[in-house]
């Protein structure tokens, strides 16, 4: 790829009108960066797993990458670790009747997943401390090949005008901001 190939990207905070394409954007890389659809039907109930807390209670922990005036990756971050924990607790277990309800209308390879999940998904949580802040990334692989200036000089930036609520653009190929 050559130098005049790479796009200008932003990195702004989300927006409520954005939690439809978080969501989307969840289940378009939630197996391993690919769609979950191939292990998982259920793109609802997948996205309400991963991204309600973020979005519905955190929203200001949360950043996305824009590249074209189009979301492709974001940063979902929990400042607020015990509420995260407790809002875990209500939502696991309400999704889990939720996934009940559901289970035999489910095809073969999603109620594979989901005994997997009962079975051995919470021996696949990486170990972490209590009550510390946390945040899941998640990108498209279009935007994974950017080649972006260093993350601690586009956060820097991100972070030093976010109680203006400024938003600043950074093209990809010169890390140059605008």
């Amino acid at each position: 790829m050559t130098n005049d190939e790479h796009k200008p990207f932003l990195i702004r905070g989300y927006r409520r009108s954005d939690r439809e394409a978080v969501r989307k954007l969840c289940c378009d890389t939630g197996f391993l960066g690919d769609p979950i659809d191939p292990v998982y039907e259920d793109r609802e109930l997948f996205a309400d797993f991963l991204t309600t807390y973020y979005t519905d209670h955190e929203p200001e922990s949360c950043f996305l990458l824009e590249v074209d005036g189009e979301i492709r990756g974001y940063l979902l971050g929990s400042r607020k670790p015990f509420q995260n924990q407790l809002y875990a607790l209500y939502q696991n277990v309400w999704l889990f009747f939720r996934a009940l309800t559901r289970y035999f209308r489910y095809n073969k390879r999603s109620r594979r997943f989901i005994r997997w999940l009962l079975v051995h998904g919470w021996r696949e949580v990486p170990a972490a401390p209590r009550r510390m802040p946390h945040f899941h990334v998640n990108l498209l692989p279009d935007a994974r090949k950017v080649y972006i200036v260093p993350a601690k000089n586009v956060f820097t930036a991100r972070s030093s005008h976010s109680r203006a609520g400024a938003e600043r653009k950074c093209s990809s190929a010169t890390g140059s901001r605008s």
